[in-house]
């Protein structure tokens, strides 16, 4: 049973709340037309008495309760009521209401678990408020958009999509569906990550390659999901401008362009914002789209490890009951390629450590996305902090890098390293680039591809990172 001392606006509300979920508690008060009016409203343990009276609370079993809230408005009896449960009891929870931020030292030494400051809860409850009618606006304006489409429209997501990408691409077309209208997905590279294709696969998920579309143009509008500028790590041409761009990583509001943008670079993925989205527009959330986005936020947030937010750690309370552990397990735990096997044991066998950074050459890759996970594996050795592993496709230098050192952010780092020769970018502990081959020149012999390729690597980054290497 709880105890709430002072049974005003505070304490009634307080009451309220715990009577709906199906929580008792006691309520007292010294007025007795308040008590009586509270038992006329089906309040059943309402006591009025002096709350600063021992016999009183000893009477209550004080000693006994889950917790104390102290809610009058008076802050000189609201302490002495606290000491008096003190004396009482030195191990019941007491919530106690101050009336002033600057009261901490009238309430020194009194023991009290939490304090409540009235003007900061309204105004905590003020943003949220606000926050909450920003979205339900920006998602009046997304309607809006999404009504205009007289033909389909493309969901455009970042080149081999990871599972943020792919959780937040079928949240938007589960809401255009919603809308009335129809969505398809599409997908620039290839989809390579054994976890990726098995959620693919499991998910019965449709995807269409750009490669397989005449022309992008014939879609009615076109919707970019975690990037925010065409042909940016991603396959929509550059000479298209996006109706609509939903994204969390960092960007320049200069460069970017759309009807409806909504990127938010402080959260962790782009999942959090779908499900707000889905959430705030009152649509059913299955427990195959609950796995999906929760898989999302997982990932893309390195387990809850890097950039996580509380907002993204709410997403995962409402997701989670939702979601399959099953479902979960199967995506998380798939077979590993014999490609990502051979990559990384070309990477074990060509890596080198500088301190606690490891590089790591992988030869000539057929598949990208066999370089992020040698990355994972590799970051689990012993002594390293910092792994950049880099791989050859027939024309182009991919980089993965993973990051534990806080004195490095790897997204700015890469950026810095090779965002002037090709794209580069991403988290401060996980980020990749890729460059084109011809930036070093015409060679036809593929051992002299892989010497000129670790060179302009390595050397660029250790430069930005600050390391030599010993000769």
């Amino acid at each position: 049973m709880y105890i709430i001392l002072g049974s005003g606006r505070a304490g009634y509300h307080a009451a309220r709340h715990f009577k709906d979920i199906g929580k008792g508690c006691t309520l007292v008060d010294i007025n007795p037309e308040r008590t009586e009016s509270l038992k006329e409203m089906g309040f059943e343990n309402v006591v009025e008495g002096d709350i600063t009276s021992e016999d009183l609370l000893r009477r209550l079993n004080i000693e006994q309760a889950k917790g104390v809230a102290i809610l009058t408005i008076d802050m000189e009896l609201n302490i002495r009521a606290a000491r008096k449960v003190r004396e009482i009891s030195g191990e019941v929870p007491i919530i106690l209401r101050a009336g002033r931020q600057d009261a901490s030292e009238e309430i020194k030494g009194l023991e009290v678990d939490e304090i409540i400051y009235p003007a900061s809860a309204v105004a905590e409850k003020a943003v949220q408020s606000l926050e909450r009618l920003e979205v339900k606006k920006n998602l009046k304006r997304l309607r809006s958009i999404v009504k205009e489409a007289k033909k389909n429209i493309a969901i455009v997501v970042q080149d081999n999509p990871d599972p943020d990408a792919i959780a937040s691409a079928m949240s938007l077309k589960r809401i255009i569906e919603k809308m009335g209208k129809v969505a398809d997905i599409i997908y620039g590279g290839k989809i390579g990550y054994e976890e990726n294709k098995a959620l693919i696969n499991l998910l019965e998920i449709d995807t269409v390659p750009i490669s397989k579309i005449k022309d992008i143009k014939s879609y009615s509008k076109v919707a970019l999901i975690e990037a925010s500028l065409p042909g940016e790590n991603n396959s929509l041409p550059e000479d298209i401008r996006p109706d609509i761009i939903i994204d969390h990583h960092p960007y320049d509001p200069a460069k970017v362009s759309a009807d409806y943008i909504d990127i938010r670079p402080e959260l962790g993925a782009t999942s959090t914002i779908m499900t707000e989205y889905l959430t705030e527009l009152g649509l059913e959330v299955s427990e195959e789209l609950a796995t999906l986005l929760l898989y999302g936020i997982k990932t893309d947030t390195g387990c809850f490890t890097r950039g996580t937010k509380p907002k993204d750690l709410q997403a995962v309370a409402l997701l989670y009951p939702r979601a399959s552990q099953e479902l979960l397990t199967k995506i998380e735990t798939p077979l590993m390629s014999s490609e990502t096997l051979d990559v990384l044991g070309e990477a074990i066998k060509n890596r080198r450590a500088i301190g606690s950074l490891l590089l790591a050459n992988a030869g000539f890759i057929r598949d990208r996305d066999t370089l992020p996970q040698a990355a994972d594996h590799l970051l689990k050795l012993e002594g390293v902090a910092t792994v950049l592993v880099y791989g050859l496709t027939k024309d182009v230098v991919h980089v993965s890098a993973r990051n534990r050192d806080i004195r490095i952010n790897l997204g700015e780092a890469m950026e810095i390293a090779f965002g002037d020769i090709g794209e580069a970018g991403g988290h401060p502990t996980a980020a990749a680039a890729k460059i084109k081959l011809g930036l070093f020149g015409d060679a036809k012999d593929k051992g002299l591809l892989l010497k000129l390729a670790e060179e302009a690597v390595t050397d660029r980054f250790l430069k930005v990172v600050g390391v030599e290497e010993k000769k």
